[in-house]
């Protein structure tokens, strides 16, 4: 695992390195440690026992990281059956996502990755193509993490239509 470094709020952030990491169904799940719109970091390791939903999209309040975020907060129920959490990650600030979470009445931490290296670490970075204009930026993709801390299942590039339905399924599985 990467050594830790200072954000400019001070906060810290690790994750392992990109090189180090090809997400495989079975490996283990890169640790991490994230401030969250909850008002305290978050870290995966100190949530093994359960299943970990870490969902990652490009920005907050727009309509389909907005229409994302509903069906997950939706699903609060069919997750708490499951034992499972859900962790929505982007770049965007602490104050950003504090005003995402109180306009939709969102009731799971969303993690701000500012540096983007846990993004980077869950191959959520990369190559976006958008009406034919290519540009790097966040690719909306989820990681579905088993309670023993191993990558369970992989969505690389997220549809949000029946996304939650198959995250669902994968827990299941």
């Amino acid at each position: 695992m990467a050594t830790a470094k200072k954000t400019p709020a001070k906060k810290t952030t690790t994750a392992a390195s990109k090189s180090e990491t090809k997400l495989r169904e079975g490996a283990p799940a890169p640790d991490f440690t994230l401030p969250s719109s909850d008002g305290h970091d978050v870290s995966l390791s100190a949530l093994r026992g359960k299943n970990v939903v870490v969902y990652f999209y490009p920005k907050d309040d727009t309509p389909g990281c907005t229409l994302e975020a509903h069906q997950f907060r939706d699903a609060r129920a069919e997750l708490a059956k499951r034992n499972a959490v859900v962790l929505g990650v982007s770049k965007d600030s602490i104050e950003s996502h504090c005003r995402f979470r109180d306009k939709h009445s969102l009731d799971f931490p969303l993690l701000s990755d500012r540096e983007g290296q846990v993004i980077d670490a869950y191959g959520a970075w990369g190559e976006k193509n958008m009406y034919g204009k290519k540009s790097m930026g966040i690719i909306r993709s989820t990681v579905v993490i088993a309670p023993d801390g191993t990558v369970k299942k992989v969505f690389p590039k997220v549809k949000v239509d029946g996304h939650v339905d198959a995250v669902l399924a994968a827990i299941d599985a």
